[in-house]
């Protein structure tokens, strides 16, 4: 079978399992009317029908009965309570579960599979879901006591893409003759007039069949499963009254007048309700990665190549009335909107990452037995796809964490004085260039006297190091540092929150913490919107050019001496606004050697990150703040303290990029002397 049609298989899967887990979690929420009940309907029967074409037999079986079950709820004959709902969720989750598993070429363990399943047969009354084999058979209708089956309206207009894509009406009104007696009218009037701007690729006709003798409209819906999104369809219970008129009927897609009224075969249905014009059809293009990562690397380039004919410029010493000035304004204001463009190809929605949360979310609680509500926010914020792919591994510990360590049992939580069922919240938004990630719990907060105890049990402090409220929590960070006291199935051996902030580190952001006890705990993420460009302060540090990212930075200060204040033998403090903050000196940090500078003769760069409320980092010079290309040295040289990788200038210098929190954080950093003799353009163009 052709690799590309399963490739596109899958992928519409990803969707429809997308708008299944978002229905699903609206109707937890209390949005069961039949629009949300029908969506989530659609997503399941149109998996079902598309694995059918594929022979996935397991993933057909266990569709069917999750979709019987939804066409319950949605005919009326099926009551949306919590167990239902909560059975609904497990039925999405193993769906998920069956479409990766025809993805990979594995097997789902039937063991979680079976009492899904029989709980779904459970709600039908034990019954099994009637056997589909996706064909268009005939079907035999057997009505005992001489009961008899519903007439229904079928009402479609193909649109143009209908026949673009080879697809002919025929066919499928032979289908539905299949499944009973029909009664079939075209509907023939909006054809307009042969003239020479007659265009003969539109669809001018439209097709009423009514099905007879049918239990429900699933089967007629089967026939459109794979072009209801290329016709205008309508398909309705018909009134008992045999002389059906079709003005009264509701939801027509199409309205067709008749330029001969005296012809009573040309009659057409009109809409009882205003028509929406048809939304437009967005077409999409799907592109390998490794190409959409070479258009990035030549855009890095294109923002380099600027920068160099910026500084060439400059060099020459032309006048500033030069037409040459303004034509780089517009080359700066080009490479800008090719930049954002090519970033917006890579960017998507976090939306499907918060979902496989949920579903770790539900998990976690069902195994610590606790009752746990989770809320989402911020789903459509739009992040690089390579951070969502990275991401999973991180979110997943912390919210294990959450629920595990954070969150009480019920009980406790009621002796609190708290309600029984915790909150997890989960939310997303864009701050300053970055992507900021909250993962927020109500439940205990975080223990810091057993903190301190663990750290000192490790030798991570001694017992008589002082540490604020901030600096306890950051031990959790700490390698193998764990307040498990024994080992489950979540947590407890020693490996989670350091491997986390790893994780984060590497994609180029921050985590930070926030507990207030007895109330709960929030974990802060923070990552750069995009890996490839950021916004940078380019500055001079001991006779070497450097670069802080802009998005660490506070203000900019020239201090007095009346502005300072020492503190211990070698200590300086920055007093401002009232206020008192340490100054490192960055110089003496990355290890060069000490120089006889006064304070009052450098520039302070107050920089905020999530270990330390503020700092100020001592440079000699500011140069400018410019847009800069991020490569990365970890592949050349491994990780390097206190940096966050390189960039190119326009005089082709190579300047390192300063991890503000590393520098802030953490003791001497000595930068090795051969990093930047040896670390050649060449090595910076390729570098990851």
């Amino acid at each position: 079978m052709d690799s590309a049609i399963l490739d596109a298989f899958f992928e519409e899967c990803e969707d429809l399992l997308a708008a299944l887990a978002e229905g699903l979690s609206d109707m937890r929420d209390g949005a069961t009317d039949a629009e949300t009940v029908n969506a989530v309907f659609r997503a399941v029967h149109s998996i079902k029908g598309a694995a059918g074409a594929f022979s996935m037999q397991a993933l057909v079986g266990f569709a069917h009965t999750f979709e019987t079950v939804l066409d319950a709820v949605r005919s009326g004959n099926l009551e949306t309570g919590d167990a239902l709902l909560k059975v609904l969720q497990r039925a999405g989750d193993i769906l998920s579960d069956l479409v990766e598993a025809e993805q990979t070429g594995t097997t789902v363990d039937p063991s979680h599979v079976t009492p899904v399943m029989a709980e779904l047969e459970g709600f039908l009354g034990n019954k099994p879901a009637p056997e589909d084999d996706f064909s268009f058979d005939a079907v035999t209708l057997d009505f005992a006591d001489g009961a008899e089956g519903n007439d229904y309206i079928t009402q479609f207009k193909p649109t143009t893409a209908f026949y673009e894509c080879g697809h002919d009406p025929l066919l499928l009104i032979q289908a539905l003759a299949d499944l009973g007696d029909i009664d079939v009218t075209c509907e023939t009037s909006a054809i307009p007039e042969l003239a020479e701007d007659f265009d003969i690729s539109s669809g001018y006709l439209a097709w009423r069949v009514v099905v007879r003798n049918q239990t429900s409209d699933l089967a007629i819906r089967e026939v459109f499963a794979f072009v209801e999104d290329l016709c205008d369809l309508t398909i309705e219970l018909a009134d008992t009254n045999p002389d059906i008129d079709l003005s009264e009927q509701q939801g027509y897609a199409t309205k067709f007048t008749d330029p001969n009224p005296q012809s009573p075969a040309n009659e057409c249905p009109a809409p009882s309700r205003p028509q929406q014009a048809p939304a437009e059809r967005r077409s999409s293009l799907r592109v390998d990665p490794e190409r959409v990562d070479r258009l990035i690397n030549a855009v890095g380039e294109l923002i380099i190549n600027q920068s160099v004919i910026s500084q060439r410029i400059r060099e020459a010493n032309l006048p500033s009335s030069s037409d040459l000035f303004s034509d780089l304004d517009d080359y700066k204001l080009l490479a800008r909107e090719i930049q954002e463009g090519v970033m917006a190809i890579r960017a998507q929605p976090v939306r499907p990452l918060f979902q496989r949360m949920l579903r770790i979310a539900r998990e976690a609680a069902e195994a610590t037995g606790k009752s746990v509500s989770i809320v989402t926010d911020g789903e459509m914020t739009e992040v690089d796809k390579t951070v969502v792919e990275r991401l999973g591994d991180p979110l997943t510990h912390m919210i294990r964490n959450a629920i595990d360590h954070g969150i009480e049992l019920p009980q406790a939580r009621l002796d609190a004085g708290k309600s029984g069922t915790g909150t997890l919240r989960l939310s997303a938004s864009q701050k300053s260039g970055n992507i900021v990630i909250e993962i927020t719990d109500d439940g205990a907060g975080l223990n810091r006297p057993k903190i301190r105890e663990i750290a000192i049990e490790k030798n991570l402090i001694t017992a008589t190091t002082q540490l604020t409220e901030q600096e306890v929590d950051h031990l959790l960070f700490a390698p193998g540092f764990s307040t498990a006291s024994e080992v489950t199935n979540l947590s407890g051996r020693g490996v989670g929150m350091d491997v986390v902030k790893t994780a984060i580190v590497e994609l180029g952001g921050k985590i930070g913490i926030s507990s207030v006890t007895g109330q709960g705990t929030t974990f802060t993420i923070s990552l750069p919107l995009t890996m490839a460009v950021m916004e940078g302060m380019v500055i001079n540090v001991s006779g070497q050019t450097m670069v802080v990212p802009i998005t660490s930075i506070l203000e900019t200060v020239r201090p007095a001496s009346t502005d300072l204040a020492k503190i211990g033998i070698d200590g300086n403090l920055l007093r401002i606004r009232g206020d008192y903050v340490p100054i490192i000196d960055l110089g003496a940090r990355l290890g060069h050697d000490q120089q006889d500078t006064p304070l009052t003769e450098k520039v302070l760069i107050l920089i905020q990150t999530e270990a330390i409320t503020q700092c100020a980092l001592a440079v000699d010079d500011i140069f400018d703040q410019r847009q800069i290309v991020v490569k990365s040295m970890q592949g050349n040289y491994g990780e390097i303290a206190g940096i966050s990788g390189a960039t190119i200038l326009g005089d082709g210098k190579i300047a390192l990029i300063i991890d503000p929190e590393s520098i802030a954080g953490v003791g001497p950093v000595p930068l090795s002397d051969s990093v930047a003799p040896i670390a050649t353009q060449q090595e910076m163009r390729h570098a990851g």
